[in-house]
């Protein structure tokens, strides 16, 4: 059977990127299509299965992409696969369910992260800045149309899945269609870390004395928030991760030290880290903190998949995921309220076993089973 693999766009390391690297094992055949491409920023993951991309494949459009959105829908319909393939499996938060294809001929199961944030959600990804301010404003007729391709993309593929049932409802409601869920996969090697406490109070001082925010570092994921509050607290925090917010983000994290008077800064960045360092960076952090709505959320399920406790905003795949044997949810999207989650976290005490037992739904082998189930209903027609 000849399959084809096509993804948003690769330029960046995340979760939707880790579920097109197990794909790519599961089909050791199948191609990638994805508009562009930038080996540099994925580390040369996916050089060797590139098959195709599109006029926006040039590297300002890769440092970018966002000031290309309006561009998006005729690149991804520019790849067009034709006759090509008996089967196309998309995985995307957006654009790569809108490619080109006979649909006589070819059949398109498509693993949705979300609908289009930029379409459906313009006031919360894009933050309140300047430079998001105008692109808001006078980008509106640009986004009004992208919404309307995008409701269009998402009644094309044969069958939907989505990755948490918050996603599903959102499928729903957006798309009127319905979507299996099938939860993204946390590499085996997290269940497996050597450095597993038998208890969360076995740690030692030095391993449990900071927390952990780990992302892109982008307005949505609401770095900031953590920031303001482990200074406020005067409390270890390191942050994982790399984006274009990295810079303003530091710049807050020293302006809130001077503010509460501290001689030091308790927030330390470490940029991008390789799986290992970030097996070990949840292993010993006390608590993983998890400060806006995500989709799902596969930081939260890897951190458990290790013993780790989650803190995390009560929205989203976090009530699917945080559980109050796991870790606890706080209500309002402050400072102030993540906080006070903190403060009644410090008292309270967490069986890793438990926690990573809890994880287990996340399991890579989980993920495939449920991937090649649907394969096989949307190829039997059933």
């Amino acid at each position: 059977m000849r399959i084809a693999l096509v993804h948003d766009y690769l330029n960046q390391l995340g979760g939707g990127e880790r579920v097109l690297s197990v794909l790519m094992e599961m089909f050791p055949d199948a191609p990638v299509f994805t508009p562009l491409h930038d080996p540099v920023k994925t580390n040369n993951r996916f050089s060797g299965r590139i098959r195709g991309t599109s006029f926006l494949d040039f590297q300002f459009a890769r440092d970018h992409h966002r000031l290309f959105i309006p561009f998006m829908p005729l690149a991804a319909r520019s790849i067009n696969l034709g006759s090509d393939f008996d089967l196309i499996i998309s995985d995307t938060a957006g654009f790569a369910k809108g490619i080109s294809y006979n649909s006589k001929t070819t059949k398109h199961l498509s693993y949705i992260h979300t609908p289009l944030r930029y379409a459906w959600e313009t006031e919360t990804y894009f933050d309140n800045s300047p430079k998001n301010l105008a692109m808001k404003i006078f980008a509106a007729p640009a986004f009004a149309y992208v919404r309307h391709w995008d409701y269009n993309a998402g009644q094309r593929p044969d069958l939907l899945l989505a990755n948490s049932h918050y996603i599903a409802e959102k499928v729903k409601n957006y798309y009127h269609r319905a979507a299996e869920v099938v939860y993204p996969p946390v590499d085996p090697e997290f269940f497996r870390h050597e450095s597993f406490p038998s208890s969360h109070s076995e740690r030692s001082e030095e391993s449990r004395s900071y927390y952990l925010a780990a992302g892109r570092l982008l307005p949505y994921k609401r770095f900031d928030l953590v920031i303001d509050a482990f200074a406020k607290l005067n409390l270890p925090l390191k942050i994982v991760g790399s984006g274009h917010e990295r810079a303003a983000l530091e710049r807050l994290s020293e302006l809130r030290t001077k503010h509460y008077g501290l001689s030091t800064n308790p927030i330390e960045f470490l940029g991008q880290a390789s799986e290992t360092q970030l097996r070990d960076l949840y292993t010993n952090a006390r608590a993983l903190i998890m400060p806006n709505d995500e989709d799902f959320g596969l930081v939260m399920a890897e951190a458990q998949a290790c013993g780790t406790p989650v803190i995390a905003y009560n929205a989203g795949g976090a009530r699917e995921i945080v559980t109050p044997e796991t870790g606890l949810l706080f209500n309002e999207q402050t400072p102030e309220s993540l906080a006070a989650a903190v403060h009644r976290f410090e008292k309270m005490t967490f069986d890793p076993a438990m926690i990573r037992h809890s994880a287990r739904r996340f399991t890579r082998t989980n993920f495939e089973t449920g991937i090649r189930q649907a394969v096989k209903k949307l190829l039997s027609g059933a």
